[in-house]
């Protein structure tokens, strides 16, 4: 399932900035020079000093840090309406690297051309800033996990906040939602190993809470998953537009 750009971005940041019609036309043509990627294929890579930022238009995407000894973090997945390396124009070079999971498109926005946009919109500015505030709440978030939760809680917060995510901009609702993601990635993301991630799915699917199985993550006893996870959505601020 997937979710043309100016739908998925536009639902997004209306989440907190109620955009008049003006300021929609101007975040449409940011997008207008779009790439497909292929999965398994570096979009940007860790070190590189990438003179654009990426806004995904469909597909799923991996960012991640490679360790010393060849190991793989996964910092997080980027869904439809996300930026890949909006930081990066800041720092120089990017700090980690995003892969494509599945065959992927993104537009392409220049430095340059973001900065027009900001001129001739402010408020796009402050939106796409709340944009950035959400995602360093979901890395908080998921430091917290992978430090205090225990396998089962972690699992249920990463999969129930991917649903939040994946709701908001149309591709996903309270049952669940389609998810390409292997139990490799999982591990990546969460810490574990995939013998124990493989474990943990289990648990929650012997318990009644959810299964996934088939690309299909499906929420079986919701509310028994968000009490599982002790998860509270508040950091994701979906509630409704704060400026009008």
């Amino acid at each position: 399932m997937d979710a043309n750009t100016p739908a998925a971005l536009n639902r997004k940041l209306s989440a907190f900035v109620a955009l008049s019609e003006a300021e929609l036309g101007v975040l449409d043509r940011l997008q207008h020079r779009r790439r497909r990627f292929a999965a398994g294929h570096d979009l940007v890579q860790q070190g590189q000093a990438p003179k654009s930022v990426y806004l995904l238009t469909s597909g799923w995407v991996c960012s991640y840090k490679i360790q010393a000894d060849g190991t793989r973090q996964i910092v997080d997945f980027q869904v439809a309406g996300d930026f890949l390396g909006l930081r990066s124009l800041l720092l120089r070079t990017s700090d980690h690297s995003f892969e494509p999971v599945v065959d992927s498109h993104a537009a392409e926005v220049s430095a340059g051309d973001l900065l027009a946009a900001f001129g001739e919109a402010p408020r796009l500015a402050i939106a796409m800033l709340w944009a950035a505030s959400r995602d360093e709440a979901m890395v908080v978030e998921h430091l917290v996990g992978v430090g205090r939760r225990d396998a089962d809680a972690r699992m249920a917060h990463f999969l129930l906040e991917l649903g939040a995510r994946l709701t908001l901009v149309g591709l996903g609702d309270g049952d669940g939602y389609d998810c390409p993601l292997t139990q490799t990635h999982l591990a990546d993301a969460l810490g574990l190993t995939a013998i124990h991630v493989n474990r943990t799915l289990r648990r929650l699917r012997e318990r009644g809470l959810m299964t996934f199985r088939d690309g299909r993550v499906q929420f079986e006893d919701r509310q028994g998953l968000v009490t599982l996870a002790g998860f509270d959505p508040a950091y994701l601020d979906q509630t409704g537009p704060l400026l009008a």
